[in-house]
């Protein structure tokens, strides 16, 4: 093959792979656009989890947990490791039994421990390049995957494989690993929509904590 033939293999070959990841981000998108919509559209919802989390440095560090989380547009209330945690759209109540005492502190959307649960749930529209990836059959469920790469290239995260069940288009887990070779995994054991829910599911009540030392920061 001469030199020119060559260059032209390459050349041809080079758009051919361009085309097909192009093609395969575009697909990755528009999927994700879809799980965005519908969690967009539900009044509400619940969702029981459970994680584990290694450290890519210390194999015998292997830390599990679970916890549920109600969600009514940006209102929750998360109970996870023996704390309870109940955002009523302006204040954040953290209650620890533990310690019997109750945090009260103004929502600052600035600080990253405020990130809502609803933007957690479509955390990927921003900072991240897609990529299509692989298709497994977990327990009977059909789980497409797509690969999440930050555009930020000092962010800590190597990369985020979501898995989204293919049928029902909420997320099943998601798949995060570091750059310092640690790795977190959640998973939705049990996702459920539009529940029956009282109004004042989202409302801290103080007199439920008579014993409780009320701290209020702000």
């Amino acid at each position: 093959m001469t030199i020119m033939k060559k260059i032209t293999a390459f050349i041809l070959i080079a758009f051919t792979s361009f085309s097909i990841q192009a093609q395969s981000s575009q697909r990755a998108k528009n999927f994700l656009a879809e799980v965005t919509k519908k969690v967009n559209n539900y009044k509400n919802i619940s969702i029981d989890f459970s994680y584990n989390i290694q450290d890519g440095k210390n194999d015998n560090y292997n830390q599990n947990g679970s916890g549920h989380i109600d969600i009514q547009k940006d209102l929750y209330v998360l109970n996870f490791m023996g704390m309870k945690k109940i955002f009523d759209g302006k204040y954040v109540y953290t209650i620890t039994s533990e310690d019997q005492e109750v945090t009260i502190s103004k929502y600052d959307p600035e600080s990253i421990d405020n990130v809502l649960p609803t933007q957690m749930l479509t955390f990927f529209n921003q900072g991240y390049d897609f990529q299509w990836d692989i298709l497994q059959n977990i327990q009977g469920k059909q789980i497409q995957y797509v690969k999440l790469t930050p555009t930020d290239p000092k962010s800590n995260i190597k990369e985020i494989l979501l898995g989204i069940d293919n049928q029902s288009k909420h997320i099943y887990n998601k798949i995060q690993v570091n750059k310092n070779g640690s790795k977190s995994i959640l998973t939705v054991n049990s996702f459920k929509t539009d529940q029956p829910i009282s109004k004042n599911h989202f409302t801290f009540t103080e007199s439920m904590y008579p014993d409780y030392y009320i701290n209020k920061i702000d």
